[in-house]
Parts: C-alpha cells; sequence; structure tokens
C-alpha cells in the first residue's frame, strides 16, 4: 500500500529529571537536532519538530530544520504531533504520521523505517515496534513495557493485544520490550487524540492502550536493538559518549 509519510518529533522543555532536555549539547549540537538528523537519514518523507518553546523551534531553524509552534499544554507528545499535521497539512496530503520521540539523539534510522514497513497492511490503524527481552532484570522492571503481541513462531512481527509494565505473557516463551515509535493512519491519530483517557490507560500509565479499548489495530514490528531515551543526566552522558568523534555509528 503507498503511503505518504511525514515524521513529526514532539519536544518541550518540562522535563523534571533533565531540565530544558531538547537542548542539551551532545557534541557541539541540541539534542532535538540529533534527533532530527537521525530522522532525515531514514529518508522516508518531510521532517518536522512539534514544539512546545521558541527556543527548540530555533535551535532545530538554525541547523537547517523545519519547526512549528504549537500549544504549550498538551498532554502527550500524540496530541502535540496532531496538531502540527493539522496546521501544516490541513488537507491531509500526508496519510501517514510517523511520531518520534524527541528524546533518542542515537536513534537508528532503520528503526523509523520499520514502523512504516509495519503499516503495509491497511487494516493497521497504528504501528510501533518490540525486541526480545534478553536482560533477565528488565523482565521484571515496571519502566521496561511490555508488548503482548500475537505473532506465529519465527514472525517478524504481529498485532499488539496488550502492553503492559508487568512481564506478560505468563509461561515459557519471549517477552518483547516495547519501543515508543509510533506510525499513525492520519484518521486513527485524529481519533486517538479525540479519545478520552482509557480505565487501562490510566491503571497502567500508558497511552497505547486508549487505542486497544476502542477496538484499534495496532502492528508490532520486532526489530533487534532499544535506542537509547535521554531521561536522566546518566543517559545524557552515555549519549554523548556514543556521539563523540571516531565512533563508527551513533547507534553503536
Amino acid at each position: 500500500m503507498s503511503a505518504n509519510p511525514i515524521v513529526v518529533i514532539p519536544a518541550r522543555m518540562a522535563s523534571t529529571r533533565l531540565p530544558d532536555k531538547p537542548l542539551a549539547d551532545i557534541g557541539g549540537a541540541p539534542m532535538i537536532v540529533h534527533v532530527w538528523r537521525r530522522a532525515m537519514e531514514a529518508e522516508v518523507g518531510p521532517v518536522v519538530v512539534a514544539c512546545a518553546e521558541p527556543a527548540i523551534a530555533e535551535a532545530v531553524e538554525r541547523a537547517g530544520g523545519k519547526a512549528v509552534l504549537t500549544r504549550p499544554d498538551h498532554p502527550s507528545g500524540s496530541d502535540r504531533v496532531h496538531e502540527a499535521v493539522e496546521r501544516l497539512d490541513p488537507k491531509g496530503a500526508h496519510d501517514v504520521v510517523l511520531n518520534v520521540q524527541g528524546d533518542l539523539p542515537t536513534l537508528d534510522p532503520t528503526l523509523v523505517r520499520e514502523v512504516l514497513g509495519a503499516m503495509a497492511e491497511p487494516s493497521v490503524d497504528i504501528a510501533t515496534l518490540a525486541v526480545e527481552i534478553r536482560d533477565p532484570e528488565e523482565r521484571a522492571a515496571p519502566s521496561v513495557v511490555k508488548a503482548v503481541v500475537s505473532a506465529a513462531p519465527g514472525a517478524k512481527g504481529g498485532r499488539a493485544l496488550y502492553f503492559s509494565r508487568q512481564p506478560v505473557p505468563w509461561g515459557e516463551g519471549p517477552l518483547y520490550h516495547h519501543i515508543g515509535l509510533y506510525g499513525f493512519r492520519r484518521a486513527a491519530l485524529r481519533r486517538f487524540v479525540s479519545l478520552p483517557p482509557s480505565p487501562l490507560e490510566q491503571r497502567e500509565r500508558l497511552e497505547q492502550l486508549r487505542a486497544l479499548e476502542n477496538g484499534m489495530r495496532i502492528a508490532v514490528a520486532f526489530v533487534d536493538t532499544v535506542p537509547l531515551g535521554v531521561d536522566t543526566p546518566a543517559d545524557l552522558a552515555r549519549a554523548r559518549t556514543m556521539l563523540a568523534p571516531g565512533r563508527s555509528s551513533p547507534s553503536n
């Protein structure tokens, strides 16, 4: 199925664990600029940063990127992405919206392409990614979101049935670490942000459950790597090391 995607990176300054996170310097460039560069390298469509503050827009535009200023009070990145897309493309020329988090400066661009590829079936409303958990500590860690996926043995992905902070499903077999990159059909994104928070979403604190509780189909592609999300000073230090001169690849 042909598509005309747009990549949108939501970003805001209000991070409690790492203040002014999008503008954190990594090798001489703000973190948000690194994310924009990785998204551009995916070469799936135009890339725009949807930001809550003018300082983020200015940083992106200085680097040659495109940014759109959105309301600062959005409850989620999905809401920010939706506002940006509706403002930039009110006629709906872009029928697929790829939501790339703004705190992934070492993102492997192939992951963006994997999300788009998972939307090949017309019945898919939303696509996302997951990787098999290898570390026993991650199986029980509430910070690692698990994707419960209906997939045949050896398949490269399947349909999401549930997401949880608990180690599910029970029994022998792999568990999958959810990666928070999303692809939305344009109509699915519009519907998703119009829905109220659902009971399971509020209980697990996982907004993707809102989609499942309202009958939306989420496809999951299995990949081999989890991108580093920068949430703390320690994460930032690790990202700086990974992106230091001489590294063979930002995703290594």
